[in-house]
């Protein structure tokens, strides 16, 4: 009887409890891909040592190593790694070799290929328990497959190898999960047919560093320090930051379908952003409460536009592809190797505040860390010689979580010792002595408080632990991965073709990826040299014969980042001339995604543009509450109003909800809107109008064949969508066409059909709405991006 010796003999060595205290029942561990590079580098190790841990916590153990490779070839791999298993320093050397017998002697290979082999599988994990007589206390799988492997799997775990009722299941999932929002929705959907969300663990590792890890305790155990200086009055900037020497050979198929935002920033960095940005939760223990704060922190973060990011990609990286994946002599890649991104949150504690998170590989050195730098408005009298170095005010501040490697080689925790002395848990942090001659970040260490762990663990292993406790506190959910996704997918998207700065790889990089912030953007600080660009990698140029009308009126054309720069800037000349004349400036908006980034621009480019003498009216309103995400207003208020200062009663939202109803004919809505505009628009004539155009030919809220604002005199009408939310309320045309400049912005390869149609129909507003579209006085310009013009 296998176990049973096991257990006598480990018995024997003092290592367990009294049989009688063996009550918590047996976990088997089903490792899938267990001949692996990450089985043979980390998981097995991290299963050791699991055993190592928990060996006398009353549950007994096997360890069922799984692949395709056939049953004796697989056999032996596998025990070619686990008999180089390794025993932490502190463990005794007798102690370590009965174990490391035992875990081998637990330890068997399985061939999972088929739905029989995983039958198979579950019958000999009974057999098992029925030998010894021991009740199931729960299974562990653990994928370390690709994740197209997934569905196919977990369908015969469901089928075969599920637990006893009574027994807990935990399915472990390693990355990537996804490749954009779609992708993971689509994975998330398969495998939440085959398990609950409480079995699926997914794990990011760096969630187990124990630098990342200590990241939320810290700020709950300094409150008292960081409470008031813990927001965008106190923190000027933070950096989140992975660097690697190595670069990506071996891996580039890997990496030409992920790149590095993928491999690095949507996850690691991203979660070590959530657990700096969200609001401490009152139990930073209970996951549940984790997963809420991180979530509105998602919801916080500003979206991500072109300009948020710099990317580049080491020389040699095509070459290495050519080579690997058999690509043609020439072939250009357009995979990222090193990325900068700034994002900002839109929350009251960080709004104004840079998070630079940066990435890359063929850096110059290979090092990770947070660091949350501090304001400092303090001026020294004295010189610096006769300072107080360690505790003065004009040193920088700053709380470093250092994930390791680079100058200091281990994980560790620094504070600035003009900040505050920490409290750290004893039991697993130590203060370390800041004798030495390193300098980290311009200063000596002395300048700083610094804390290493006790005992310095591998994630994988801090991650086994917590999967076996059943903690999910460190793992991440199906809403925490959708809403990164959701964040991250915009912008992966606008960069699919940018171009990529080249840059020769480590030391000799020098300031090549050095970048600045300007304006809520960056861009590189210095010029790529010549000789690093590559004359064939040609970017689509600009089309140099684009027609100046539309529909016999101008026309500006451009690549869309370029054509929204442009109507920004004419709509700030347009507003500045009409303040200039008549002392204010009415511009009416319309809703729809089309002129979010227009909103963004203004706000972050356009300084001068006379929002004081500014009225803002809305073009067309969804009927739902101002505050409901879908509502125009809203989206409008968050993108544009609550970034300039334009004064609260120069605002004027549609009154759409009246009487605690929606759009009811009988509160008069639209007569309201009406008699508002005509008190405060001189003759009705709005200054400016800004209009988009659907797929359908619709503008404003007027759709194809409306009953009411195509014809007539009427000025605000509610109408009816084809789509959700059904009810609308919009200016009609007769109150758009007496406007004294009508701006047209159409955006997007999806508008190009729509584009070609209406640029040859006659006046046909019942037909294609935006045809009716004819200033009677004024003039229409049209704004429409080379992809919608041109397809």
């Amino acid at each position: 009887k296998m176990l049973g010796r096991v257990l006598c003999t480990v018995l024997f060595m003092g290592a367990l409890p009294s049989p009688a205290e063996l009550s918590q029942g047996h976990i088997s561990v089903v490792l899938l891909g267990a001949t692996g590079d990450l089985a043979k580098k980390y998981l097995w190790q991290g299963l050791f040592q699991l055993y190592l841990d928990q060996v006398s916590s009353g549950h007994s153990f096997t360890f069922h190593g799984a692949a395709l490779t056939a049953l004796e070839p697989g056999q032996r791999l596998m025990f070619d790694v686990l008999k180089k298993l390794a025993c932490p320093p502190d463990e005794s050397p007798d102690r370590c070799a009965v174990l490391k017998d035992q875990f081998l002697k637990l330890s068997q290979y399985h061939q999972l290929k088929t739905a029989e082999n995983y039958t198979a599988l579950n019958r000999e994990i009974e057999r098992l328990l029925r030998q010894e007589e021991l009740r199931e206390a729960g299974r562990i799988f653990y994928f370390s497959v690709p994740p197209f492997a997934y569905t196919e799997i977990a369908r015969h775990i469901n089928s075969s190898c599920r637990p006893p009722a009574g027994a807990w299941l935990r399915v472990v999932l390693e990355k990537p999960f996804g490749h954009d929002l779609q992708s993971a929705q689509q994975l998330a959907a398969e495998l939440k047919s085959f398990f609950r969300e409480e079995e699926m663990y997914r794990v990011d590792h760096y969630l187990g560093k124990q630098a990342v890890a200590h990241i939320l305790p810290f700020r709950d155990q300094n409150r008292q320090f960081l409470d008031p200086i813990w927001n965008r009055h106190h923190v000027e900037r933070v950096e989140i930051v992975l660097k690697e020497t190595v670069d990506a050979k071996g891996r580039t198929s890997f990496y030409e379908q992920y790149g590095v935002i993928r491999d690095v920033l949507q996850n690691h960095l991203t979660e070590a952003l959530m657990f700096l940005t969200m609001e401490l939760p009152a139990n930073v223990s209970r996951a549940e409460e984790v997963l809420q704060c991180k979530l509105q922190a998602f919801q916080s973060l500003r979206r991500l536009e072109k300009s948020s990011a710099v990317l580049g990609q080491y020389q040699t990286y095509a070459s290495q592809v050519q080579e690997e994946l058999q690509k043609p002599q020439g072939y250009i890649s357009t995979t990222p190797t090193f990325a900068g991104v700034l994002i900002h949150s839109d929350s009251l504690r960080w709004e104004g505040v840079p998070f630079l998170l940066a990435s890359g590989k063929a850096l110059d050195e290979r090092v990770g860390y947070v660091r949350v730098l501090f304001k400092n408005r303090a001026y020294c009298a004295q010189s610096e010689a006769l300072r107080d170095a360690g505790h003065s005010q004009c040193k920088a501040k700053q709380i470093i979580f250092y994930i390791g490697h680079g100058v200091l080689n281990t994980p560790a925790v620094l504070v600035s010792r003009n900040l505050f002395r920490p409290v750290m848990p004893q039991g697993s942090w130590r203060e370390v002595a800041t004798g030495s001659d390193l300098r980290l970040f311009g200063q000596a260490l002395s300048d700083y408080y610094v804390y290493s762990p006790v005992k310095e663990r591998e994630a994988y292993s801090v991650l086994i632990s917590s999967i076996y406790h059943g903690r999910k506190d460190f793992f991440i959910t199906t809403e925490n991965l959708l809403a990164s996704w959701g964040f991250w997918t915009p912008l992966l998207d606008s960069i699919s073709h940018q171009p990529l700065r080249l840059y020769p790889g480590g030391a000799e990089n020098q300031h090549l990826l050095d970048f600045e912030m300007v304006s809520g953007e960056v861009a590189f600080a210095v010029a790529e040299p010549a000789e690093l660009l590559n004359p064939s990698k040609q970017m689509p140029s600009d089309y140099k014969t684009i027609q100046s009308t539309f529909r016999q009126s101008p026309l500006v054309s451009a690549w869309s980042e370029d054509l929204i720069s442009q109507l920004a800037s004419d709509m700030e000349e347009a507003a500045s001339r009409s303040v200039a004349r008549r002392g204010q400036f009415h511009l009416a908006l319309s809703g729809g995604s089309s002129p979010v980034v227009l909103f963004q621009r203004l706000a972050r480019h356009h300084y001068a543009f006379p929002w004081k003498h500014t009225h803002v009216w809305l073009v067309d309103e969804r009927c739902v509450p101002l505050t409901d995400t879908e509502s125009n207003f809203f989206r409008l208020h968050k993108h544009l109003l609550q970034s300039v200062r334009v004064p609260y009663f120069n605002v004027h939202p549609m009154p759409v909800h009246l009487n605690q109803r929606l759009c009811v004919e009988e509160d008069r809505g639209t007569e309201l809107y009406a008699k508002e505009i005509a008190a405060l628009v001189a003759n009705a004539s709005f200054d400016l109008v800004l209009l988009g155009m659907g797929t359908d030919g619709h503008t404003a809220s007027l759709f194809p064949q409306s009953e009411s604002g195509l014809g007539g005199a009427q000025t605000v009408v509610l109408t009816e969508s084809p789509v959700k939310p059904h009810q609308r309320m919009s200016f009609s045309l007769a109150l758009i066409n007496k406007a004294r400049q009508v701006f047209v912005l159409v955006l997007g390869r999806g508008k190009h059909d729509i584009t070609t149609l209406v640029s040859r129909a006659g006046h046909q507003p019942r037909k294609w709405p935006i045809s009716g579209v004819s200033p009677s006085s004024g003039q229409l310009v049209w704004y429409v991006d080379y992809e919608a013009l041109l397809g």
